[in-house]
């Protein structure tokens, strides 16, 4: 068998292929982000499916809510077209995992600002203030958190809203919690539970669902602040920059109130003004 010679030249051609090779197949970006639109590439943002005016998938396959129009604005700034976006459902208690993982590059699904979470995740924002509050059948005589005692509560896993309940007013309330809001509602619907509580915001989007129209109500209280902060991976402050950058842009323009009135308008929801960057309300 014979063996081809190669030339000098002919091996350090050979070498530089390799070597660019090597490098080029290490230029993707870990954190589920490409190069933008310039670059045609695509961003995965985590929203809620679940979550009626904020973040909920259609039937259709689309997504539609505040958070959604949020997300939306941001990775726009950050150069991505809407086509360039894949929202991925990202739960209350998988919300950390998620973004250290790297299964997205941001997340925007209701998700309040804490120092426990600060711990874990980098947060952009706030972009809204909402406020705790009680979901329950039109003609239940619970009208404080503390008729709760001894009635049954539901909230999501990994949501702080039940324990804040819990903790704070109703402590003989038995809790139940469920992976995502809409088996509370069922579960409100057919008098498993007594009360659902979370965000005064997304129980909003719930009750004015034409299927639930005139049977349920907001006991219209104000339990604790929520501001819901936009969630990125640990120590990516770059991206955090870029995000209120966005944030705030948003809310000069007036694309912010804008998607306030389109998404929560039709449940007459009472909402704050748009929340200083940076500025946490406790």
């Amino acid at each position: 068998m014979k063996l081809r010679k190669v030339t000098a030249a002919a091996a350090v051609a050979l070498v530089l292929s390799l070597t660019a090779t090597a490098c080029g197949g290490d230029d993707g970006d870990s954190d589920s982000t490409d190069s933008g639109s310039s670059g045609g590439g695509k961003i995965k943002v985590g929203i809620k499916y679940d979550q009626p005016g904020l973040g909920l998938k259609e039937p259709d396959g689309s997504f539609s809510g505040f958070d959604v129009d949020v997300a939306t604005y941001v990775a726009k700034e950050l150069g991505y077209k809407p086509d360039q976006i894949e929202f991925v459902e990202t739960k209350s208690a998988d919300r950390e995992n998620a973004l250290a993982r790297g299964d997205v590059k941001f997340i925007a699904a209701t998700y309040s600002i804490t120092d426990e979470r600060k711990a874990k995740v980098d947060f952009g924002g706030p972009y809204l203030l909402a406020h705790q509050d009680l979901l329950v059948k039109a003609d239940s005589d619970i009208t404080e958190a503390t008729d709760l005692n001894g009635k049954n509560l539901c909230s999501v896993t990994g949501s702080t809203s039940a324990q804040n309940v819990k903790d704070d007013f109703a402590p003989k309330a038995n809790l139940k919690t469920v992976s995502g809001y809409s088996e509370c509602i069922s579960a409100l619907q057919n008098g498993t539970v007594d009360a659902l509580t979370t965000d005064d915001s997304i129980l909003a989007g719930f009750a004015a669902q034409s299927q639930y129209k005139g049977k349920f109500k907001l006991a219209g209280l104000k339990l604790s602040n929520e501001n819901y902060g936009i969630g990125v991976k640990k120590g990516d402050t770059a991206t955090v920059d870029k995000i209120n950058k966005a944030l705030e842009k948003m809310v000069s323009s007036g694309a912010w109130e804008t998607a306030v009135k389109d998404n929560f308008g039709p449940a007459n929801y009472k909402n704050e003004p748009a929340p200083k960057i940076g500025v946490i309300v406790k």
